[in-house]
């Protein structure tokens, strides 16, 4: 929104987990969009993922560093076309560890070294259940970073999908992380608002750039 009656702050969701609002700005969006575009065009490119009971993701998705299926990591896409996985760039992984440290201090960056991207794309349609991110060795917190669409993302709690949960709004440009006690919280996206893009970004849709350490 161009104006706020309550302009939105940098929100505590839980101990650990952190909401950054318009952290990228505009021409930072633009970058990392031009970039998830070339990171979307076969080979290793964007694909629908297919779960072990046989259905489908509603997000689209595509990997960086480490090709992340349901539920391990390998370097070829083992569930699509067989390439070799897209490396992860440094810059990339730099700009993970500024995410942290400005959501949850130098020290909490200092040992983050993040080597795999997930980059899910999300159409009007689109979902994403309840889940944790828990196929990673190593704790390092994750770094959520949001383009286009605005959508509801629901950060539960650790021990089931269930509530208690917070539904926070997530825009263009915001950042979102979570480790120590938040790092194995049940997360998801019930609802994308179609239409609500910045128009100058030119993004139909929503792109949601994940950033974890594999410790592998």
């Amino acid at each position: 929104m161009d104006a706020e009656l309550f302009p939105r702050t940098r929100t505590r969701i839980a101990p650990g987990a952190v909401h950054v609002p318009d952290w990228l700005d505009a021409g930072a969006q633009r970058g990392l969009l031009g970039a998830c575009r070339e990171w979307a065009r076969p080979p290793a490119g964007l694909r629908t993922v297919r779960t072990p009971g046989g259905g489908t993701m509603t997000a689209r998705q595509v990997c960086l560093g480490w090709h992340w299926y349901p539920y391990g990591y390998a370097r070829t896409v083992v569930d699509g076309d067989g390439a070799p996985v897209k490396p992860f760039p440094a810059w990339l992984g730099e700009l993970g560890r500024r995410a942290v440290a400005d959501a949850l201090g130098e020290r909490e960056a200092a040992s983050a070294a993040y080597d795999i991207a997930l980059i899910n794309f999300y159409d009007a349609e689109a979902r994403m259940g309840m889940h944790r991110d828990s196929d990673e060795r190593s704790d390092a917190p994750v770094v959520s970073l949001s383009l286009g669409d605005t959508c509801v993302f629901r950060f539960g709690n650790t021990e089931n999908r269930g509530r208690p949960w917070t539904d926070v709004e997530l825009r263009s440009g915001d950042l979102f992380v979570f480790g120590g006690p938040a790092r194995l919280a049940h997360h998801g996206v019930p609802r994308v608002h179609a239409g609500t893009a910045p128009p100058e970004l030119g993004l139909t849709g929503r792109l949601n750039v994940t950033l974890r350490v594999g410790g592998r």
